[in-house]
């Protein structure tokens, strides 16, 4: 190689070395419990790179006590998992809270009791009986609605016991309780542990998106193409879950080895949930937020109660709902 080549290529290796290399923009991600089928648009979109494309490094924090929403309203994560129930209460109270994907279209819950209970037909019959629970102001209320919706008087007596209720329930401990179908219901169904239920949306609670990814004005405000670009690839994860469900469930599995050891349960729920259009509507929609969805469901909490201020003050004045979400962050159809 004479001088002239040489030089060259010298002249080469600084040129490269002086570009700069695009960093990848680095986003968190709370989850509101323990990885599970609910999360696995996430997993999904991160192990096949749909966020390396978009030019993101996307962290899934580990669940920890405090709430994906309290992280996400204190800027300790960029995004986060939230129950629409915490989430509407948070936000109603001051919280820097924005819903940006719906990842479930509809209710996934259920008031739920044992097969053999002929003594329950409707929800009337649940007056007097007694309620295995969690401990929030929203399920006295929604079982009290369905009561007095079937024409019942809403008494019942409360036992909070939180994820035993299921265990209480199963040796009729309690007479009923509540359960997300796509996981506590499914896993009954695989354990042959017969239940019957009752839809809230049955009994004059409006159906809401029982889980949404939700951000803050200020992240959103600073990031928005990075917010764009986040929330389109994650809708391509949950796409992908939809239409690959055992190449996704082992994609799950596989990230979350020491926690998820049961495919059998992470496969069933995971059908569940697209069977019952949950991460995908019956007519396609997918990570869209309706907002008729989030006025009623609004509505609903405001007249219950359960909405309050900063100081934990009932509100007075139903909020104006429209500025909680926004679908702009979506691919465009």
């Amino acid at each position: 190689m004479n001088l002239r080549h040489l030089a060259l290529a010298a002249a080469c290796l600084i040129g490269l070395a002086a570009s700069p290399v695009a960093a990848q923009q680095h986003v968190t991600m709370a989850l509101d419990w323990t990885p599970n089928t609910n999360h696995i648009g996430l997993y999904v979109a991160r192990e096949l790179g749909y966020y390396a494309e978009a030019g993101l490094d996307v962290e899934i924090l580990p669940y920890t006590d405090t709430s994906a929403g309290a992280l996400v309203a204190n800027h300790v994560a960029d995004f986060g998992i939230v129950g629409s129930i915490g989430f509407m209460t948070q936000r109603a109270a001051g919280a820097d809270l924005k819903g940006v994907y719906a990842v479930t279209q509809t209710e996934t819950g259920r008031l739920v009791f044992n097969a053999d209970r002929a003594d329950i037909q409707r929800p009337q019959d649940l007056d007097g009986l007694t309620y295995g629970g969690f401990g929030s102001a929203w399920e006295n209320a929604l079982i009290t609605s369905m009561i007095r919706a079937d024409g019942g008087e809403g008494t019942f007596e409360t036992v909070t016991l939180g994820t035993s209720a299921y265990e209480a329930l199963a040796n009729g401990a309690v007479d009923f309780t509540l359960e997300v179908y796509t996981w506590e219901g499914v896993k009954a169904e695989l354990d042959g542990k017969a239940q019957r239920a009752f839809r809230y949306a049955d009994f004059g609670v409006p159906d809401q998106h029982t889980t949404l990814i939700g951000s803050s004005e200020a992240y959103l405000g600073a990031n928005p193409e990075t917010a764009t670009a986040f929330i389109s690839a994650t809708e391509r994860g949950y796409a992908y879950a939809v239409e690959h469900p055992d190449e996704a469930a082992d994609i799950l599995i596989a990230a979350n080895s020491d926690v998820l050891t049961d495919r059998t349960l992470i496969r069933a729920s995971l059908q569940a949930l697209i069977d019952g259009h949950y991460l995908q509507s019956a007519d396609g929609v997918i990570g869209a937020i309706a907002p008729a969805k989030m006025e009623a469901i609004g509505q609903y909490l405001f007249t219950a109660g359960i909405l309050r201020d900063g100081n934990g003050v009932v509100l007075a004045d139903k909020p104006d709902f429209s500025p909680y979400f926004s679908n702009q962050y979506l691919p465009a159809e």
